[in-house]
């Protein structure tokens, strides 16, 4: 076997990679052949001072890498996220709000036990449709169509209890996470109608 063979089984050893033959064999050429011998002390020490150099300053790159990885995504789908965040912090807050009603009834307003129960249990259901329409997008068109509906008669109905005083203003105001729920819905909705391509129509079923 030729010298060259076992000055690189050294080189793979001072990297710590596989010898490609026994160790026992490379030590015994080692040991025969002073030339090798020589050129394994002279990597060793070359080796070390590499090693021992200190590492050259490297720039920080995290905020270039970060600004590249956000030009990756699409605005689209930032967007997307950002609306879908927005809707499940209403979905839980809402759903704070409703718990109180359920677990103890009362309230701002004092009503019989089991009417207080049905409110808090509507509340913590349009909090569940929320939370459910920010992890499947997909259903905010039929959300919106119930929660818009149920969102404009409740505007009216505040809107006339205030003017005659009936509700205080720090109960109509708990409102405005449903109003801020719904805008959410409606824009999911109006940009899943958008992105949703039109249907084609086959040549052979238009009427020549």
């Amino acid at each position: 076997m030729q010298c060259e063979t076992y000055r690189e089984a050294v080189s793979a050893r001072l990297d710590g990679e596989p010898l490609g033959m026994p160790a026992a064999e490379l030590d015994e050429h080692l040991a025969a052949c002073p030339p090798c011998a020589a050129w394994a002390d002279a990597a060793a020490r070359v080796t070390r001072r590499v090693r021992r150099l200190p590492e050259p300053p490297a720039p920080d790159l995290t905020a270039t890498v970060l600004a590249a990885v956000q030009q990756q995504v699409p605005t689209g789908r930032r967007t997307a996220n950002a609306l879908r965040l927005a809707l499940a912090a209403v979905g839980v807050a809402q759903a704070v709000l409703a718990w109180p009603a359920i677990a103890y009834g009362g309230g701002s307003m004092p009503a019989p036990v089991h009417m207080t129960h049905e409110t808090g249990a509507w509340n913590l259901g349009v909090a569940a449709a929320f939370v459910a329409v920010a992890v499947a997008p997909r259903l905010a068109a039929g959300a919106l169509t119930f929660l818009g509906s149920f969102c404009a008669l409740l505007v009216a109905l505040t809107t006339d209890d205030l003017i005659a005083g009936r509700v205080p203003p720090e109960r109509a105001i708990s409102h405005l996470l449903l109003l801020a729920g719904v805008g959410l819905i409606a824009v999911m909705a109006w940009r899943g109608r958008r992105r949703r391509p039109a249907p084609t129509v086959a040549r052979d079923r238009v009427a020549a």
